[in-house]
Formats: C-alpha cells, structure tokens, sequence
C-alpha cells in the first residue's frame, strides 16, 4: 500500500511541475516581487515606513500567488484526469481509492512547496536589498549578481538539457531554479552590499531578525496554500476543472472574511471574545433580535465554524507592527503559534481529505 501511496505521489508531483501554468506562475509572481523594491519607495512614510511597505508587499505577492499556485495546479492535475478518465487505469487495478486521493494530494502538495520555496526565496533577496531611499543610494550588487544569475543560469541549463537530452523544460527549470536560488542565497548572506565578507547570520538578525520572521510568516502562508489544495482535491472528485476552479476562488474569497464576519456578529450582540463559538450561538438564540436576524447571525457564525479561516495563516500585520511570530510576550524564543496553526491546518486537510474520500467512493469513473 506504502509503494502505491508512493507511486502516485510521485507521478502526480512530476505532472504538477510539468504543467506550463505552473512555472509561468512563478515567473509572474517572481516579478512582481522584483518590482515591489521600487513601488515601496512611494509609501508615505519614507524610511523604515517604506521597507515595512515592502514586507506588506511581498508577502501579499507570496500569499496570492501560492492560493492561485493551488488553484490552477490542482484542479489541472486532479479534475482534469478525472475528465478525461485516465483515473480508471489507476482504479480498475488493486488500487484502494483513498489512497488514490491521498497520493494526489501529496503530490500536488509537494509541486507547491517547491513552488513557494522558490518565491520565498525571491522575497528574502528583496529584504536583503532594502528599499532605495535616495537616487544616490546603489543597488545591491551581489543580490543583482547571484539572484538574476542563478535566474539565468537555470533557465540556460534546462533548455540545454531539453534540446540535448529532450528533459522535460518545465521540471528540469523548477529543480534547477530552486537549488540554484539556494546557492545563490548563500553567497548572499557571505556578502555584504558593498562586496565585503560578512557573517552569514548577519542578513538574517538584522532588522529585529525580519528575515526568520518571514521565513516563520511563509511558512504559515503555505499550510493555507495546502487547505486550498485540499479543497481542490475533494471537490475535483464531483466537478469538472472550471467548476472545481470557481469553488476554489469562492473558498478563498471566503476564507478571507470569515473571520471579520463572526467578529461583526460579536461586536452586534456584545458577545465575549472569550466565547467559544456555541456558546456565541447560544447568545445569538436567546437575544431579542429578529428571526431573520438570528438566522443571518447564526449563518454568520456557522460560517466561521465550516469555512477555512485564512486569517491564521496571514502574519503580515503581526510582522509590520513588530509582533514576533518567533518569541512570546517575554521575548523567550516560542513557536506556539505556528504549532497551533499546524494543528488546526493538519486537522482541516484531514477532514477534506476524509470527505474528499467519501465522495469519491461512489464516483463513476469509467
């Protein structure tokens, strides 16, 4: 069962990276990301309100482009096999159908980590390179040198190794792309702006430690990439890709708001923070408002309680304000947070995944 789980993963994560839609996402997101530098030099608090600009930036670049990332890769892999019924020679052999939908899962999951280290990497470059804050200030020399270099050597690599060897270009660009940008990343951290040796911790303390925090931000950005993937994933078992593509966007528009929602069902009725969502709905029966109005408020609530809350996986404000995800309120190191996001995310895709398995059991295929 291990080696089919295994088999399938593997195959659906080399269809992921291989899909064209894939890495022209990532080129996309890429510049817009190389841009936001320049664009953050226009906020309206020049200095450090013009880098926290560029952090808000880059980590919206990084959260939207991995939630279209999921979107278009998933249901390309998942609902279009589905479709065009190449899942039946995988089910019409000893191949139990949960571990068809785990596998695809995985595998997609897998393609989306590259994907999103790649861009966090694209991020950590514009951190280190700073916002020009005067047309006298330089550019940064070694970031332009390793980053557009290590951009340039892979894409030459990939597109030899498709004309001499006929390697696909999509997968052999994004491997290349990724242990290149890591390299590069590397001889960054031992160079300063001004082309002297420096400590390779030194890019990464600076700033109050902002690059950890961004990298511990991204890390909590790719979880709610992952639940879209899931959502993908089970939905792909019913509908076909465009339908399976709407509900996708309709999730994430969703899950955006859910959680301003049930806190403008708290602040209407009084309710507590420390509430817990049924004793808010237990408020809600027993307030004096309207019957419709306690339907919209319990539509509310129950909403905030089904749907995806992505505002767990946003920490860019926390980051912009100075609130660390790294430390608790005594300044000790502390990754509680992140393990309580990971808790509630590897619950969600596993309640996904179960009904994802449930529907499909049922599902005609041939």
């Amino acid at each position: 069962m291990f080696t089919q789980l295994l088999s399938i993963t593997r195959n659906t994560f080399l269809e992921a990276i291989r899909q064209p839609i894939f890495v022209v996402l990532i080129l996309v997101g890429a510049v817009f990301m190389v841009i936001c530098p320049f664009l953050a030099a226009y906020s309206m608090d020049p200095g450090e309100g013009d880098n926290r600009m560029l952090v808000d930036l880059q980590m919206g670049n990084l959260f939207l482009v991995g939630m279209f990332l999921a979107a278009f890769t998933a249901t390309g892999v998942v609902a279009a096999e589905m479709e065009s019924r190449t899942a039946l020679t995988v089910v019409s052999k000893p191949v139990p159908r949960p571990i068809f939908i785990v596998g695809k899962f995985l595998g997609v999951a897998g393609a989306l980590v590259v994907a999103n280290y790649i861009l966090l990497l694209t991020v950590l470059f514009t951190i280190r390179h700073r916002v020009l804050q005067n047309a006298s200030d330089q550019l940064d020399g070694p970031v332009l040198t390793f980053a557009v270099g290590g951009l340039v050597i892979a894409f030459f690599l990939a597109a030899a190794a498709n004309y001499l060897y006929n390697r696909v270009f999509t997968s052999t660009f994004t491997a290349l792309l990724a242990g290149i940008l890591t390299l590069s990343l590397v001889m960054v951290s031992l160079i300063g702006p001004d082309w002297s040796f420096q400590s390779p911790l030194h890019d990464w303390q600076d700033h109050d430690n902002q690059m950890f925090e961004i990298a511990i931000g991204a890390v909590l950005m790719l979880q709610g990439v992952l639940v879209l993937t899931a959502v993908a994933v089970v939905f792909s078992t019913r509908l076909s890709q465009v339908m399976t593509l709407m509900v996708c966007l309709v999730v994430l528009a969703v899950g955006l708001f859910t959680g301003k929602i049930a806190q403008s069902v708290d602040e209407a009725l009084g309710i507590p923070q420390a509430a817990s969502v049924w004793q808010s709905m237990s408020i809600i029966a027993d307030s004096d408002n309207s019957f419709a109005r306690k339907t919209l408020y319990l539509a509310g609530k129950t909403l905030y309680l089904v749907a995806p809350n992505f505002q767990f996986h946003w920490p860019t404000d926390a980051i912009t304000q100075g609130n660390s995800l790294i430390e608790d309120q005594e300044g000790r190191f502390s990754l509680s947070y992140l393990t309580g996001v990971t808790a509630y995310t590897t619950a969600y895709i596993a309640a996904l995944l179960a009904l994802g398995v449930a529907l499909f059991q049922k599902r005609e295929v041939a």
